[in-house]
C-alpha cells in the first residue's frame, strides 16, 4: 500500500567520537585481565616497568576495541524490532519513498529531497549512492517524489516534472518526457503491468499509460478543484471555490484512492470507473493529518495533535471511532500495516506505536523516543520486510 506525505526536515549534526573517548565498564573487563583476589607481592623496578612488546600489545588491543565501537556503520541502534541504518547522504535531507524490485527482493531503491537515490543489494542492510546522467543534465535539484516496481520494471516521478523509466530492475533508467500541460506536481505512481503505470497529481488528475509512458489517457473527467467549484452546494465543509491541492493521496492494492485535502478540512475517495472524486466530510473536529486503508480494506485517519480513528467496517466510509494512543501530543504522521492484526504508526520527535489486535489498540515503542527526527512514512514490502523513513536522512529497518 503506497503512501505519501510532503514535509521538510531539519538539519541534524553527525555524532562524532570526542578524542577522550572513556570505554565502557564491561569492555574494560573484556581488554584487562583481572586482578589478583590478594595484593600483589613487592617486586623490583624490572617488573613494574613494561616492555615495548608489552606496551605495543596493549595498545593494540585499546585500538582494537575503540574500531569495534566507533566503526563503520550499517545497520545500528537496534530499536526492539527496528534498528537503524545510517546513510551515505547530506544532513537535512527528507526520505520520502522506498520500494523493492519483486524479480530480484533484495534489491531496492530508496528516494528522498535533494535529488536523493540510493540503492541496496542486501535486503537494505547497506545502501549506495545511485546517479542518473538524464536526471543530472539540468541545473534542478529534484525531488523524487515515489517509486513503484512491477517484476522488474520501475517508475520515478518527482519535482520538478520528471518521469525515470527501468525495464531491467534499475540497472538503467530512461527519461520519458512529460507534457507541459500536466495539472499539478505529480506525487504518486504505481506499476500496473508491462510498460504500464498508473500516475496521480497533487490537484487530482489520474493517468494511466501502457507504452512505457509515452502517452497518458485521464482516469478522470476533471481535477478536484473543478469538480468542487461545479457542485459548491454539494454540502462539503471547506470545499466551494476550492483552489487547493492534496496534502496527502494513498492508493489500496485493488486500486481505490484517498486523499486529503491541502488545509485538511475535508477527505476525498475515488473507485476506478468513477468520473470524478467523490468529496466526504471529516467526521472528527481536528483538521485530518493522513488518511490511508487498512490491510482489512477498511480505511485509517490521523488528526492533527495525535489523534487516530479508524473506519467502522470495511471499505468507504465516514463513520470513525477514535482509538486511544500515547502520542505524547505528537502527531501520528502515517501507519503502515505489517498484516491484518499488525500495524505500526509512526510520527513527530521519533513517536513509535504498534497494534496488534487490529487497531484496537496501540503501546508505544519507548526505545523509538531516542530518534532525533519526525518520521514520516511506514513501509511494508511484506511481513518480513519493512522500513520506516524519517527527515536528516533517518531510515529505520524491521528485524522483528
Amino acid at each position: 500500500m503506497a503512501s505519501l506525505q510532503l514535509c521538510d526536515g531539519y538539519l541534524l549534526s553527525k555524532p562524532s567520537v570526542s578524542p577522550r573517548f572513556r570505554l565502557p565498564q564491561r569492555i574494560t573487563h573484556r581488554l584487562i585481565p583481572k586482578a589478583s583476589a590478594s595484593p600483589p607481592p613487592p617486586s623490583s623496578s624490572s617488573s613494574l616497568s613494561l616492555t615495548r612488546r608489552d606496551l605495543l600489545y596493549q595498545s593494540a588491543a585499546v585500538s582494537l576495541s575503540l574500531s569495534s565501537i566507533v566503526g563503520p556503520a550499517k545497520a545500528d541502534e537496534q530499536l526492539s524490532e527496528w534498528e537503524r541504518v545510517f546513510l551515505p547522504i547530506d544532513p537535512g535531507v527528507v526520505l520520502l519513498d522506498i520500494a523493492f524490485v519483486p524479480d530480484e527482493p533484495s534489491r531496492g531503491f530508496l528516494l528522498g529531497t535533494r535529488q536523493t537515490l540510493l540503492e541496496t543489494k542486501d535486503g537494505g542492510n547497506t545502501w549506495a549512492p545511485r546517479s542518473i546522467p538524464s536526471a543530472e543534465e539540468e541545473d534542478f535539484n529534484y525531488r523524487f517524489n515515489s517509486i513503484s516496481f512491477k517484476g522488474k520494471e520501475g517508475w520515478i516521478i518527482g519535482k520538478p516534472a520528471i518521469l525515470l523509466y527501468t525495464a531491467d530492475a534499475g540497472e538503467n533508467w530512461d527519461r520519458i518526457p512529460l507534457s507541459s500541460q500536466l495539472p499539478g506536481d505529480m506525487v504518486f505512481i504505481e506499476a500496473t503491468g508491462e510498460k504500464s503505470a498508473e500516475m496521480v497529481t497533487d490537484e487530482g488528475a489520474i493517468y494511466v499509460t501502457s507504452n512505457k509512458g509515452y502517452n497518458w489517457k485521464a482516469a478522470i473527467q476533471e481535477t478536484v478543484s473543478a469538480t468542487l467549484n461545479r457542485t459548491v452546494s454539494s454540502g462539503i465543509s471547506g470545499a466551494s471555490y476550492y483552489t487547493g491541492t492534496f496534502s496527502a493521496v494513498n492508493r489500496s492494492p485493488d486500486g481505490r484512492y484517498v486523499a486529503v485535502s491541502s488545509r485538511g478540512n475535508f477527505f476525498l475517495t475515488w473507485e476506478p470507473g468513477q468520473p470524478y472524486w467523490q468529496p466526504h466530510n471529516r467526521a472528527v473536529a481536528r483538521r485530518i493529518q493522513n488518511m490511508g486503508w487498512r490491510a482489512d480494506g477498511g480505511l485509517w485517519l490521523l488528526v492533527r495533535g495525535g489523534g487516530l480513528y479508524l473506519s467502522k467496517g470495511t471499505g468507504i466510509s465516514e463513520d470513525f471511532d477514535e482509538v486511544p494512543v500515547q502520542s505524547r501530543g505528537f502527531g501520528i504522521l502515517d501507519v503502515g500495516y505489517r498484516s491484518e492484526e499488525e500495524a505500526w504508526a509512526a510520527g513527530g520527535s521519533g513517536i513509535l506505536l504498534r497494534t496488534r489486535n487490529g487497531g484496537k489498540s496501540w503501546n508505544r515503542d519507548k526505545a523509538a523516543d531516542n530518534i532525533a527526527a519526525n518520521l514520516y512514512a511506514v513501509k511494508f514490502v511484506d511481513d518480513k520486510k519493512g522500513f520506516v523513513l524519517g527527515n536528516d536522512g533517518v531510515l529505520l529497518r524491521y528485524v522483528g
